[in-house]
């Protein structure tokens, strides 16, 4: 298995991923889920292998305009079916990573110790 990065491409924290793996010579494949989506059993397998609360990002814009009555009482159910519906809301970036690795969010220090 290669490396796949799933992202967006002009997010800030993507540029700093991406870089970091192409200094490092790395071979990726980039997924853009704005463009491309997502598939609801790529996302389950992650929310499976992290937990959804580390998949859905709270912090970004698009979470945050949704009206309150759909940020309340999130389960995991609820939560997927909002990143299904406007993938912007899954924290950046994934990367999924041989041995079944699968990194969230951009820490240099993680991908030198994972990679």
């Amino acid at each position: 298995m290669s490396l796949t990065i799933y992202g967006i491409r002009n997010c800030d924290t993507m540029k700093k991923a991406r870089a970091w793996l192409d200094k490092a010579g790395k071979t990726y494949t980039f997924h853009d889920y704005k463009t491309a989506g997502i598939d609801r059993l790529r996302l389950e397998g992650w929310a499976a292998k992290v937990g959804w609360e580390a998949l859905l990002n709270r912090s970004g814009t698009t979470f945050r305009k949704l009206p309150d009555a759909r940020k309340q009482d999130l389960t995991e159910k609820k939560a997927l079916a909002l990143m299904l519906e406007q993938p912007s809301m899954i924290r950046r970036p994934i990367l999924e990573a041989p041995g079944g690795k699968l990194l969230v969010g951009f820490k240099p220090e993680n991908y030198r110790d994972e990679l």
